[in-house]
């Protein structure tokens, strides 16, 4: 458990923060779409769970890769 809570707070490579910001767009987005308080096509809501999901994913993969390379 410390292992990881020091890579979350160790610095973070620049291609890495743009992909972090990347999962969080689009974890924001797949969340608009499953809130959205229309009914939309069941596909869409589909789509939009998967997007939330890829950029979860995304955001804790990129937060978690530094650049200190002793670990």
């Amino acid at each position: 458990m410390k292992k990881i809570l020091n890579r979350v707070s160790a610095p973070i490579p620049k291609f890495f923060k743009v992909l972090r910001t990347v999962g969080l767009t689009l974890a924001a987005v797949g969340g608009t779409i499953l809130a959205a308080p229309v009914a939309l096509p069941t596909i869409v809501i589909t789509i939009g769970g998967y997007v939330a999901v890829a950029g979860g994913v995304l955001t804790a993969a990129s937060q978690l890769t530094t650049t200190n390379d002793s670990e």
